[in-house]
């Protein structure tokens, strides 16, 4: 466990490329990216799915979206679930995907994050938007458009939206050179309404 009381709090994004340690993922994010490079008459991109990890006096926190895993939600620090591809699949755990907000929790695949992460506050308020406010988060279908934004909902949606909804300008934050993050602006988008 880390001894944070010391340390200077902080809000830090990870840049993790897309199914870094699922085949599966790697398959369908670049299937997704081809067919979407194609539609908008563009080059292809590397694909990324963001992170949060919050240094706080009182520990340290990630924050992200996964897959549903069948354990205690209580071991991971769930604070929402959402259903994955149609709503009526989402009776299903395989069709499902969880918010978490996990005290010294860990997030899969950190050790392949592009670059070092961004720290995006050191403000203890906004810190503590985020660790409030993350309960909130809207859970429409992941990899569907149900909030009408231009943009499908996903990992990267989450953390713009907790990051906008603590007065965060997520706008200002990018993947690295020659990548993109699908949902991104959807997050920002639905927390401005």
């Amino acid at each position: 466990m880390n001894n944070l009381v010391n340390q200077e709090s902080s809000a830090e994004l990870y840049w993790i490329p897309l199914g870094a340690g699922a085949h599966i993922v790697r398959f369908s994010g670049k299937a997704f990216e081809a067919i979407a490079a194609k539609i908008h008459h563009r080059s292809r991109e590397k694909l990324y799915h963001s992170a949060l990890q919050l240094f706080t006096p009182n520990g340290r926190y990630t924050i992200e979206q996964a897959p549903v895993v069948n354990k205690d939600v209580s071991e991971r620090g769930v604070v929402a679930e959402g259903p994955v591809g149609m709503r009526i699949l989402g009776g299903l755990a395989i069709f499902r995907y969880e918010v978490r907000c996990w005290k010294e929790g860990n997030i899969p695949d950190l050790d392949t994050a592009a670059g070092q992460p961004t720290v995006v506050t050191r403000n203890e308020e906004q810190i503590d938007k985020i660790l409030k406010g993350i309960v909130d988060v809207p859970t429409p279908v992941w990899g569907r458009d149900e909030l009408h934004t231009g943009e499908m909902w996903n990992s990267n949606s989450v953390i713009s939206w907790v990051l906008e909804q603590s007065g965060i300008d997520a706008s200002t934050f990018r993947p690295p050179d020659g990548g993109r993050a699908p949902g991104w602006q959807a997050g920002i988008k639905v927390a401005h309404r």
